[in-house]
Formats: structure tokens, sequence, C-alpha cells
């Protein structure tokens, strides 16, 4: 443990760097609340997106860092701002003329439009709730309608009312002049409509802890800050939030990184000590557009896990969070090979090393042994060439290649299988473009057949690979990734692909002259 906490406390990863960050903040003397918090929050205005998984993911990724160095227990807060009025309906759910009619009500009193729940905010919260379970982190969840009403917040409302004046200098100063009229950093919920309102504040009364205003119809209201009767607008939130719950530690992405001096100046002038912060890149769609959960572009948390483990939406989590990242379907792939190629690499790997594998990670150190004993993209070339139609398909050849693996043995394997079949058949197969080979190539390819149907090796990988790479060269490919790239358009219907004598082995010698054959034909271009 000794030989761990010392790798941790020089490791380059950016978890461990953050960790180190983090403390630093109890160098003199730990929490008076006994922990250290760390906090994730969550806008439930629309579904569940995978950057929200993201930002679980990742501060879970600091917090299990801070552990491997520190003795100080933890928490991890998922806030959920569900009491948020609801300023536009999002384009991805159904009954879009009712949930118009309750724009501006708290998410947490808008009728939910899937009848599944008490509400749309409901609703949202269970299917955050639901992926965060499913993929086992730990974590306690707070729904600010909840935190709000029952009185929690009460303390920090009613400092805010004392110190109204202070708030408002940091708000004014970031708006523009127009907005300034009629900005207050309270929100009052309208007594008869519920809903949220964004009207000037004519006075606050920090002695009774109220606000007046008027309404929309120019009545005028005398309210309690307290109970669940306002809410903060949300940049103050952010930062009374901070100070209500005294937490250590928040991530969020680029867009927010201009209010974090806001932020951090509300959360001390309520009287708490601003958390450490950890800024994000963006995800981005097919079409490099932000990610949003109103729209529902790019991909959503279950269209990743039908196509593709837990643990590689993961790996693509942990890679270069401060670099922008498109997040559509063809990064699955992808990923799912360079999380099981950090697998097999990490048990010869010295401790510097480990820490620095993104497995580590992923699995909070406790690292399970890669059974992908064929890589992911192979099984996507032999589904198309197979023409299999689910993963039972794709076993006959498996075993042949590794007579060992089975489904009970391998279950990751098997898994990678099943996803395998689904995308080739939602991505790869309507994709497709098989050419007819030209002069020069029809040459090596019937060359190729030749030696395959002479060949007596077996179905050594590295073998075949070198027969293949002989093939190419003897028939003047120049460079010789031209070679390949004509196995691949003309065999597979494909721009890329495997490492051509691996696909044999797995495929069969007898398998790949046929389909040769079909090429030479011209079959596979009908």
């Amino acid at each position: 443990m000794s030989d761990l906490r010392d790798a941790a406390m020089r490791s380059k990863a950016w978890p461990f760097e953050m960790a180190r960050q983090l403390a630093k903040r109890y160098d003199a003397a730990p929490p008076e609340k006994g922990h250290v918090l760390f906090e994730t929050g969550y806008g439930p205005s629309g579904l569940p997106h995978i950057g929200t998984f993201g930002e679980v993911a990742r501060t879970t990724m600091i917090r299990r860092a801070f552990e491997a160095i520190s003795d100080i227990p933890t928490r991890l807060i998922c806030f959920s701002d569900d009491m948020d009025g609801m300023r536009k309906v999002p384009e991805n759910v159904p009954q879009q003329e009712m949930m118009r009619e309750n724009l501006q009500l708290p998410l947490t009193s808008v009728p939910d439009p899937f009848g599944t729940h008490d509400s749309f905010g409901d609703h949202n919260n269970a299917m955050l709730r639901r992926f965060l379970d499913t993929f086992g982190f730990e974590y306690e969840f707070v729904s600010a309608t909840e935190f709000y009403k029952s009185g929690q917040f009460d303390d920090t409302l009613l400092r805010a009312c004392e110190r109204y004046d202070d708030i408002m200098h940091v708000m004014l100063a970031s708006l523009r002049e127009e907005r300034q009229q009629s900005y207050s950093c309270f929100l009052p919920i309208h007594p008869e409509t519920g809903r949220v309102l964004y009207v000037p504040i004519k006075h606050v009364d920090a002695k009774d802890g109220t606000v007046t205003f008027d309404d929309e119809t120019g009545r005028e209201w005398t309210l309690p800050v307290t109970g669940g009767n306002v809410k903060l607008q949300w940049k103050p939130d952010f930062g009374a939030r901070w100070a209500a719950l005294d937490v250590d530690f928040e991530m969020y992405g680029k867009d927010h990184s201009t209010n974090t001096p806001i932020y951090d100046r509300i959360c001390e002038i309520l009287g708490g000590k601003k958390p450490e912060h950890f800024t994000y890149e963006l995800f981005l769609d097919q079409h490099g557009e932000k990610i949003s959960k109103s729209k529902g572009n790019g991909l959503t948390i279950d269209e990743w896990l039908t196509y593709a483990s837990t643990e590689s939406l993961s790996y693509f989590m942990y890679q270069k969070p401060k670099t922008a990242k498109r997040m559509y379907f063809d990064v699955i792939p992808r990923a799912m090979d360079e999380y099981h190629q950090q697998l097999r690499a990490y048990p010869d790997q010295d401790w510097d090393k480990r820490l620095a594998n993104p497995v580590h990670h992923i699995h909070s150190g406790d690292v399970p042994e890669s059974r992908m004993v064929v890589p992911f993209s192979m099984l996507l070339n032999l589904a198309s060439v197979s023409g299999a139609t689910d993963k039972d398909g794709l076993w006959g050849f498996i075993r042949r290649y590794a007579p060992d693996a089975s489904p009970e043995t391998h279950p990751d394997l098997d898994a990678a299988a099943g996803y395998a079949v689904r995308y080739f058949q939602d991505f790869v197969a309507p994709e497709r473009q098989f050419r007819t080979p030209e002069p020069q190539e029809r040459a090596a390819l019937e060359d190729l057949a030749t030696r395959l149907r002479a060949w007596d090796g077996g179905l050594d990988a590295e073998e075949l690979q070198s027969m293949v790479f002989a093939v190419g060269k003897d028939h003047g490919f120049e460079p010789l990734r031209d070679w390949f790239r004509a196995l691949y358009e003309t065999l597979l219907g494909q721009s890329q692909g495997p490492r051509f004598g691996g696909f044999i082995a797995l495929y069969g010698v007898e398998e790949t002259i046929a389909l040769i054959d079909a090429a030479l034909a011209d079959r596979l271009t009908a």
C-alpha cells in the first residue's frame, strides 16, 4: 500500500493531479464535517445524456484517487436542480402541447409526459439514478425541490437576504444594462399559479426574511424566502449550494468556466469556502455541435450500451478530459478495443505505469483480467463476412480460433460478439460499398487465393500476416498499405480493416478463399 501511495503522490495522471490539489485544502487540519464532499450537478430539463455520465464518472475517478493518497473519508452528492422552471419544451419528449401549457413551472410540478412518474422532474431524476446505478456509482442523490422545501436550505437563504446587496453587486457587474433593471437573485414561486417568476424584487426584508414583488398582473406579494417559496437564480444557486453543503470539489463543462469567479464569490459572501474546480471540454455530436439535453443530439447512454460495454464508455470518458471530443457511434469500436488493450497491459506494468493506465481509474484499482481473445474490430468484420444475425453465429468461428473459449469462460467476449452483430447491422452494413478489383489488385488476389489453397501452416495469425504481406510486395504495391486497402475495399466493403492475417485465422482459410473468389467474380458488388 505504501508503494501505491508513493506512486500516487508523483503520478501525472489527471485524477491524481486533481486529488493532490484537493488534498492541499486540508494540509493544516481535516475538515470539521468529517469528510471531503464531492458534488455533481444535474439539470433535469431533459433526459440524462452521456455528458451527465461523464461528469459523475470523472468525479468518481478523482474521488478514488483522493482516497489513495488521503485517509479522510469522502462522500459524493449528485444534486438535481429540479426546482428550476421549465423554460422550453425538450424536442425529444411526447405530449408537446401539454408540456407547452406548463412552461415556467418547476420541473417537479410539470406533469410527466411519459406517464410513469409524478412529474417530469421525477421522471428525469429516476432516469439519472437508473443509469448511475447501472454503472455502480457510489453516490447520494439530492433533489433541489426537497432541499428547498424541507428547510435544509433555509439558513443559507436567510443569509442571502442579509447579504442581498453584496450578492447583487457581484451579479449586476456581470449583466448587460437592460438585464440589470429587472434582475434579482431571488425567483419567487407564484402562490397561485406555482410558476417560477422572473420579476424585479421591490423589497428584501433581511429581518423578516421576506421578499416583496409584483406579479405579471401587477398584484403585490410578500413571501418568505424559506420553505420553498422562492428559489435562487442558477448562478447564485451554484455558489449558495456550495456554501450550504460545504462542497469541496465540483467539476463542470467549459461553458461554465467564465462564471467560476461568480460562483466562488457568492459562496464566500454566504460564508462558505469556494471548492476546488475541474473544467472539462464539451462533448460534440457528429456535426461538431455541443450535445444538448433538449435537442437530444449525440449519443444517449442507452445507445452506447446497446453496442458496447459500460467499461468502454468509462474508458472514453477518461481520455483527455481537457480536449473537446466528438461523441458519435463511430467512436465505439476503437474505445472497446483500446480498453481491452489497456487491460491486457496492466498486470505487467509497475505502479507508475499502472496509475497512468485508464483501467486503474475505471475500476478503482481492482482491475479485472481481459478475456477478449478476439478484438472487437475483428468481430465486426467477422459479422460482416459471415452474415451472422446473432452472437451464436460468431461463436463457431471463435471456437475454431480459440478452442478453449466459451460464452461461460469468456463472458466479456460473449457480450462483445452480441454488440458486434448489432453494431454491424445498424451502422456498417448500410454504409458498405464493395468495389471491383483493379488489374493489379486482381492479380494479387488470385495469387493470395492460390497460396491459401496450398497453405499448411494452420491458423497462425502472424504467419498468415507474413504471407499476405509477401503477396503485396511481390505484386509491387507501393506503399504497401495500398494492398491492404484493396483487401478491405474489395473483400469487406470498407476502407479500413483488421490485420488481415488475424482475420484469416479467425474466419478460416477455406472461407477466405471463397470470399476472394466471390470478389473476383463480382458477386460482392452485386
